[in-house]
């Protein structure tokens, strides 16, 4: 397995294939987003241990996603089979994958238990749907520096785990070796990865601003309330599903193929690249 490092104007090219992505397959993909965050949210409703199944899921939802991207870049519709493809790939993937799942809920965990030293849990409860956040709430000093301190430590914990499901699938990297790629990967191509992350605050500013002159057009002609309401839903969905759908190109553009060791390292700044069958090795290099 050999690391790409890519330069910096490759973040922007991962934002634009992901939402080109997205637009082949929208409702496939969008459909499979919200899939996936309806498991989670029935995980959350199992006593005592509810919270950590739904966040030991996160790592297979997000390879889902990455999966259901490839289908739909190559052309093909995304089935919900795909929700099942961390758990259909042979028993030494099915543990491993289990093991990624269980090592991100114990690192967020983590990451809630040090803010609840602070504001003794309020934070934590509200982000886990234990409570409400209320103005009061939110304006407390001790919750704001929980709620920054739980931001500064999941951004690690986060490029731990961002190529670590990608790693496990496809190249049949040991859980704790893939975060330790993962992270490596992330830190070697820092670059890529701010432009990346800059250019999907935009996307997310701009529809956002789109979103509420919408909503107050809609409330000004007097159709406010639920349809204002349903269209932001909606929005915010699709938003998150096209992020999710992004995820895949960096991954690609960041491993050698496991099925080509020896091939010579493709250029990764030409954004039409396709992305990876999910039931082969991703591939680099245009087609």
């Amino acid at each position: 397995m050999k690391l790409h490092i890519v330069p910096a104007r490759t973040g922007m090219s991962w934002v634009k294939l992901g939402i080109r992505a997205f637009w082949r397959q929208p409702m496939a993909l969008a459909a499979l987003f919200f899939m996936t965050m309806a498991s989670m949210s029935l995980a959350t409703m199992v006593p005592l241990v509810g919270p950590a199944i739904a966040l030991a899921l996160l790592p297979s939802a997000t390879l889902a996603m990455m999966v259901a991207a490839a289908e739909a870049t190559q052309g093909r519709f995304p089935t919900p089979a795909v929700l099942l493809v961390a758990f259909r790939t042979g028993r030494q993937r099915l543990r491993d994958m289990l093991v990624l799942g269980a090592l991100y809920a114990a690192g967020f965990l983590g990451v809630m238990g040090l803010s609840a030293l602070i504001d003794g849990g309020q934070f934590a409860q509200v982000y886990l749907g234990g409570a409400k956040l209320t103005p009061e709430v939110a304006q407390d000093a001790a919750f704001q520096s929980a709620m920054w301190l739980s931001l500064v430590l999941y951004l690690p914990l986060s490029l731990l785990f961002w190529h670590a499901p990608g790693l496990v699938h496809w190249h049949g990297v040991p859980p704790v070796k893939a975060l330790f790629f993962s992270i490596v990967a992330c830190a070697r191509n820092f670059g890529a990865f701010l432009v990346y992350g800059l250019g999907w605050m935009g996307v997310f500013l701009l529809g956002g601003m789109a979103i509420a002159t919408v909503s107050a057009l809609l409330t000004v002609a007097g159709l406010g309330g639920s349809a204002a309401g349903g269209i932001m839903v909606g929005a915010a969905l699709m938003m998150a599903a096209m992020f999710f759908t992004s995820v895949v190109f960096t991954f690609r553009d960041c491993f050698e193929p496991p099925s080509t060791p020896s091939r010579e390292a493709p250029r990764n700044d030409t954004p039409d690249e396709p992305a990876p069958r999910p039931d082969e090795p991703p591939a680099s290099g245009p087609h």
